[in-house]
């Protein structure tokens, strides 16, 4: 499923973590939401970088860290694999 969101332009580093999550077994796709230039996750927060907000039904929300601030993501999943995608997304 390809990427969809309001904003679709992000970082090389963040597109090669969004594959990689994508290829995780129960994800069916990764949908990229609003970009806030300037802010930072802050200390270890390269770009690239990962922080699950929160588990949602159908779904996990996070932020990652690109090379002008912060995207919005939201990885869509199977019912039940969101805690096992959220694990597994905090490890990368």
């Amino acid at each position: 499923m390809p990427s969809r969101g309001r904003h679709q332009s992000t970082s090389k580093e963040c597109k090669v973590v969004m594959k990689k999550i994508e290829a995780m077994d129960g994800v069916v796709g990764v949908i990229i939401g609003m970009s806030y230039g300037g802010k930072s996750l802050g200390q270890g927060g390269s770009t690239g970088s990962v922080r699950v907000q929160r588990e949602v039904a159908g779904g996990i929300k996070a932020v990652m860290q690109s090379a002008k601030g912060l995207q919005e993501i939201y990885v869509r999943t199977d019912a039940g694999m969101e805690e096992l995608i959220s694990q597994a997304i905090r490890d990368l």
